[in-house]
């Protein structure tokens, strides 16, 4: 077999991208008949980490509309890629500024077009609008979306409301109060090794040429349908909230700030008053319209899919 290569782009603002990166390379790093090629992408103003709470809501107009922040180019290379891992983090239900950037710069458009892209996303919970937006991306570099991978944070939904913030705001992440730790736990980062030894197998049979789901049965994807509605929700509030503050002025612009903290305190007030009823009603709903959900559920658990029928080759 000819050796592949593999390009492998991220972005990690915390560090914890890096790491399930790191696992899910690893047996095509260990193997002598794949080449990795990784890039990270480097904003030439680096977003910080830990953020400050203005700086974090300040970020989301230009989020939510894929509007772009300047980064480091890649150098030119005349490597024409088997495959590419594509691993990015969410950002106010959109792909993160940097992994937008990237997609739309012409490095991307000339390495990208007609090459099968997976995707890995790392993310707190919900990610289903973020990669409806990342398929129209791909699309526009017309690259092929052969699998999706999404990893969650480990707490339940009120335990990663205060977790997750928190490490966001002060960079620490440690259990209080009794609650999980924030992050994806370490033990699925490492199972996420299983993804890397399917794709080897794969490779080493050209199935990559054949623009289909090389990570089918592994439990790539599972949609959570109690959120899908909540996305749907937020995402119009950020497009609307966010139109308004883009036609302020640009990120920094002291003139956004108190339309931005005002859209913070209606968010906050949305959370712990609208969404509550909203989930009971939308509880109510699934039930009526079951099969419309379960569609809707395979749907966006397209290319991979949540089944497991092959797991325990790949453990």
């Amino acid at each position: 077999m000819n050796q592949k290569k593999v390009l492998v782009v991220s972005y990690s603002q915390t560090g914890q991208l890096n790491n399930l990166v790191k696992n899910f390379t690893k047996p095509l790093y260990e193997n002598e008949d794949i080449e990795l090629f990784y890039k990270n992408i480097k904003p030439k103003k680096p977003y910080p980490f830990p953020w400050s709470l203005m700086t974090f809501m300040d970020s989301f107009p230009e989020s939510v509309y894929l509007d772009t922040c300047e980064i480091e180019e890649f150098e030119d290379d005349s490597n024409d890629y088997d495959l590419i891992i594509l691993s990015y983090q969410v950002w106010f239900l959109s792909p993160s500024i940097p992994i937008s950037s990237f997609l739309k710069s012409s490095w991307a458009k000339s390495k990208f077009k007609n090459k099968p892209v997976i995707t890995l996303i790392g993310c707190r919970n919900m990610w289903i609008m973020a990669q409806e937006k990342m398929k129209q991306m791909l699309s526009d570099l017309e690259a092929n979306l052969i699998d999706n991978v999404v990893l969650i944070d480990k707490g339940n939904s009120l335990e990663t409301f205060i977790t997750t913030p928190r490490w966001m705001l002060t960079g620490k992440k440690n259990s209080i109060f009794g609650l999980s730790s924030a992050g994806i736990s370490e033990d699925e980062i490492i199972k996420s090794q299983r993804f890397g030894k399917a794709l080897v197998d794969a490779l080493k049979s050209d199935k990559e040429k054949e623009n289909k789901s090389l990570l089918y049965g592994l439990k790539a994807v599972v949609v959570n349908t109690k959120l899908i509605r909540s996305e749907q929700i937020g995402t119009k509030s950020f497009t609307i909230w966010g139109g308004l503050i883009r036609k302020i002025g640009k990120p920094g612009n002291i003139k956004r700030k108190p339309v931005v903290m005002l859209y913070l305190i209606f968010l906050l007030l949305m959370i712990v008053t609208v969404v509550p009823i909203n989930m009971i009603i939308q509880s109510v709903l699934r039930k009526i319209n079951k099969n419309a959900v379960i569609k809707q559920k395979e749907l966006y658990e397209l290319p991979s899919g949540s089944g497991e029928e092959r797991i325990k080759e790949y453990q």
